[in-house]
């Protein structure tokens, strides 16, 4: 993919973190912590920092700060985005400490 500019000079387009992941199908060999509504929640443990969470919703990917909780990179629907975050919230201490631990296990979901 290209972008033009005003004088019509193509650029290429950086791709994202997900784009790249999607490319190389990293996603199906991510361990799965937890799934609801047609959300899909995932987590590296070899990844590197700030301590995060990887979600899949239809064809949205996006990236969330285990810290803060915020969105770091790609794109989600708000009404998904605002459902992640509340589940997120609810089991940031789980998460964190499976970051930290390098232990995977599956978390309850939202609904």
């Amino acid at each position: 993919m290209v972008r033009l500019d005003i004088c019509g000079a193509e650029f290429p387009l950086r791709k994202s973190r997900y784009e790249k992941r999607r490319d190389r199908n990293e996603y199906s060999s991510m361990p799965e912590i937890c799934r609801f509504l047609g959300i899909v929640i995932s987590m590296y443990f070899d990844e590197h920092n700030p301590p995060h969470f990887d979600v899949r919703y239809n064809e949205y990917r996006a990236v969330f700060s285990v810290r803060t909780l915020n969105r770091i990179d790609g794109r989600m629907p708000a009404r998904v985005r605002g459902l992640v975050e509340e589940w997120a919230e609810l089991h940031q201490n789980e998460l964190m400490s499976m970051w930290e631990s390098k232990v995977f296990h599956k978390l309850e979901p939202l609904v």
